[in-house]
């Protein structure tokens, strides 16, 4: 898959999650680990934990697997790295304390496409 397209399936399974605040950063220039951050919020642990699995799991379906995964185990924040795309799910505390968005305020910020179905519950 190409890395956009990665970042825009990343995006649909958190929004299908439930996660809230997504955000994605195009760090091409800026950044030498990675092209495109996305950065997504989960209301507790266990929600953060969940769509941080659910996110391998689709994409596994892909035939994208993640290269290294950080935190799923304390889930407060859990780091998945796709090589151009790097995923951060937060709680909303620790996404307000580190507000990683600040660090990189020349990135651009991408126009996600995810489908958004009015009166699903």
């Amino acid at each position: 898959m190409k890395p956009k397209e990665i970042l825009n399936s990343i995006a649909q399974i958190i929004y299908d999650k439930k996660g809230s605040n997504i955000i994605a950063l195009d760090v091409k220039g800026i950044s030498t680990i990675t092209d495109y951050i996305i950065i997504a919020e989960g209301n507790v642990e266990r929600h953060v934990k969940a769509i941080a699995s659910e996110i391998i799991e689709e994409m596994k379906k892909k035939k994208e697997k993640p290269l290294h995964v950080e935190g799923l185990l304390e889930a407060d924040w859990v780091v998945l790295d796709y090589l151009n795309v790097i995923v951060h799910i937060f709680k909303p505390d620790l996404r307000h304390k580190y507000e990683l968005e600040k660090l990189f305020p020349d990135a651009k910020i991408i126009d996600l496409k995810i489908d958004v179905q009015e009166g699903v519950l």
